[in-house]
């Protein structure tokens, strides 16, 4: 199964740039997971709307509409995995290594946002994954896979533009 992870879209509405992008990276994906900041109640309505499998959570500069409607921290099972999805909070450097604490045992896969900077990084059984932020100069986005095991790819790509 394969997974399409995104934070951080700080967007209000999709652009022309991001349905291009929705339809080119993120829809042939068998799950797409959003780990909060959509910011518009429009964008994450198009994501929910327009991907059979859309999974997100509320993040910090979440239209208060959007942060009513998601959750701030979600338990999901797929491909066989146990996968904790949150937007984050507070101290950005250690927020890694608290998200373990955060869910409590038995997950296989946390994936989070609101640093804007891609990790991958294990804590025991825990594999932490942030896909960095779609905003920006830069936007960076993680495929993951999970067959036996759990394979990331961190990808970033030259502009939005």
């Amino acid at each position: 199964m394969r997974i399409a992870v995104i934070s951080d879209t700080h967007l209000d509405a999709p652009t022309d740039w991001f349905r291009r992008f929705f339809d080119e990276h993120l829809l042939p994906a068998d799950a797409l997971i959003h780990c909060g900041d959509t910011t518009g109640v429009a964008m994450h309505d198009y994501m929910a709307r327009n991907h059979p499998n859309f999974h997100g959570v509320a993040g910090n500069c979440c239209d208060w509409r959007v942060g009513q409607e998601l959750p701030a921290m979600l338990r999901l099972n797929l491909g066989g995995k146990t996968i904790g999805v949150t937007h984050g909070w507070g101290d950005r450097p250690s927020l890694p290594a608290r998200l373990p604490e955060a869910f409590g045992p038995g997950f296989d896969l946390i994936l989070f946002g609101h640093t804007h900077r891609q990790t991958n990084i294990r804590f025991g059984d825990t594999l932490v994954v942030n896909p960095g932020s779609l905003s920006g100069d830069r936007p960076c986005m993680a495929f993951i896979d999970l067959d036996e095991d759990i394979t990331v790819d961190l990808r970033c790509f030259k502009s939005i533009a």
